[in-house]
């Protein structure tokens, strides 16, 4: 089992701490970040994509559920499928709007926003993330 990360950042440092994070996360292919409304989730996963090297604007999937980047990792391209649950009801909507197909599949990598929403979908060995205010610049992600 690995010990429990914990990182306190302020937007001025958080391409550091995304650089962290990845260092201590890279091994769990679901990360679900949860956080209060305006905790800074989105935005650390951003910081965390860009590290990875992904070159396009990541934005909040939250109206199309799931948007999909790939990247390069020792020299085979990589997907990431970053969710966010926010705006669903029900873990039967969950599954209709095929969240469970994509936690299954085996490639690559998937990050979840919100998945308080529906927790029985998100597997035992994901990494569990929570981002904390601190104060208007300042955050705090813990592991679980």
């Amino acid at each position: 089992m690995t010990a429990a990360m914990q990182l306190t950042y302020d937007l001025s440092g958080i391409r550091d701490a995304a650089t962290s994070f990845w260092d201590y996360a890279r091994s769990f292919r679901i990360i679900a970040f949860s956080g209060g409304l305006g905790a800074g989730k989105t935005t650390f996963i951003s910081a965390l994509c860009k590290h990875i090297g992904i070159q396009e604007k990541v934005s909040s999937p939250t109206f199309a559920l799931i948007n999909e980047y790939t990247f390069e990792e020792n020299g085979s391209m990589q997907l990431i499928r970053h969710m966010d649950w926010y705006r669903l009801e029900s873990v039967e909507e969950a599954i209709q709007a095929g969240m469970e197909d994509v936690l299954m599949q085996k490639e690559g990598y998937c990050f979840i926003e919100w998945p308080e929403k529906a927790p029985e979908l998100v597997p035992e060995d994901a990494l569990r993330v929570t981002i904390d205010v601190i104060d208007e610049n300042t955050r705090k992600l813990q592991t679980n």
